[in-house]
């Protein structure tokens, strides 16, 4: 079995590379985690990724239960272990090297100018991230309605997100999404 062949090698190979793209967390590479998962690998469906996003959400924990839980559905535990350590080893080496370099040039203008523009790049990513997950979940008129509704009450008000949440979930246990 050649390495493209090798499910754990693909999973290694794809979760490093990605994170060390992940600007922002593992919430901002859910557009490339869906491309891969989905479109690319056909590792699950639309429906599928959105069910493992909202799991690894409500768990508790980090929220880079996502690629646990998407290779775990490749390869079982092996998978989900491998897929996490890929995920996690990366970035945690590469953070641990610019976060000394940046310690050492923090009087440097530049660190500034380099921190503060990785802000808007992060939101960019998690907007992108809110989308694809709309697209990939709301498969209905009303379920789309009330995903913008939801959205546009979170941001403009102080209303905890966990009762946009249980209205949500009373919704669909009615059967009214």
């Amino acid at each position: 079995m050649s390495g493209d062949d090798n499910p754990i090698f693909q999973l290694f190979w794809t979760f490093a590379l990605i994170s060390l793209f992940a600007i922002g967390g593992a919430v901002a590479a859910i557009p490339e985690l869906h491309r891969v998962a989905v479109d690319v690998r056909h590792w699950m469906t639309d429906k599928q990724f959105a069910d493992a996003f909202a799991l690894s959400q409500l768990s508790p924990g980090p929220n880079v239960l996502i690629v646990a839980l998407i290779g775990y559905s490749v390869a079982g535990v092996a998978g989900a272990a491998i897929a996490t350590i890929a995920m996690c080893g990366p970035t945690a080496v590469l953070s641990y090297f610019v976060s000394r370099w940046l310690a050492n040039a923090r009087e440097a203008r530049w660190s500034g100018v380099l921190q503060a523009a990785l802000v808007p790049l992060s939101i960019g990513l998690m907007a992108a991230s809110a989308w694809i997950l709309g697209l990939a979940s709301d498969r209905t008129w009303p379920g789309f309605v009330l995903t913008v509704i939801a959205a546009l009450v979170a941001s403009m008000t102080r209303l905890n997100p966990l009762w946009l949440l249980a209205a949500g979930g009373c919704l669909g246990f009615a059967g009214l999404l």
